[in-house]
């Protein structure tokens, strides 16, 4: 997984979202930028490792990272801006939150809206390539999940301990039963 997208010294953030395909719930986003020998065994999409292994990453990027930021649009901004929108003012967010200036932006992905006048390159599959997209992959999952958790204790029954709020039988089952909550989105198409 290569650490660095550029030959120059450019100061390069990775960014990924999380929660772009539920059918409930924020979606969030992280940027992180990485120091130059960073090394983190079994850093990887956080789609191709465990929820546990994800957990045990993430203290080792938040105290290795030279910066990095949460960022997170909640289900009306959703319904008002569009799913991909959204997900690229979550990466905008995070950016914002970071304690450094990025000069460089690594986006997961082959699309986004550019953030003020920070360059930016979209790279498919970057959350496999590029240690910092897969960094950002990681917390963003990461800080998504424990909020579909603590949504679940909020309404039960709708198994998002297990589903995060994705389009499972289960949930849709659960939504015929029960009905939609506050937390999900009324632009998708919930049958």
């Amino acid at each position: 997984m290569a650490l660095r997208f550029g030959a120059d010294s450019l100061l390069e953030c990775g960014c990924d979202e999380a929660g772009r395909g539920p059918l409930a719930g924020d979606v969030f986003a992280a940027a992180v930028i990485l120091p130059e020998d960073f090394y983190l065994e079994g850093l990887n999409d956080s789609k191709k490792i465990s929820e546990r292994k994800r957990l045990h990453l993430r203290p080792f990027i938040e105290q290795k990272a030279l910066a990095w930021g949460i960022g997170r649009v909640s289900v009306q901004e959703i319904d008002e801006l569009n799913i991909l929108h959204a997900s690229f003012l979550a990466m905008h967010r995070a950016i914002e939150a970071m304690s450094m200036r990025p000069e460089r932006l690594l986006i997961d992905g082959n699309r986004f809206d550019p953030y003020e006048d920070i360059p930016h390159h979209c790279i498919v599959g970057g959350d496999a390539k590029m240690a910092s997209i897969a960094a950002a992959s990681i917390l963003a999952k990461t800080y998504r999940d424990d909020y579909m958790l603590a949504a679940a204790r909020r309404y039960p029954g709708y198994g998002w301990e297990q589903n995060k709020g994705y389009p499972t039988s289960q949930h849709r089952n659960a939504i015929k039963q029960l009905g939609l909550t506050p937390l999900h989105r009324l632009s998708f198409t919930i049958k």
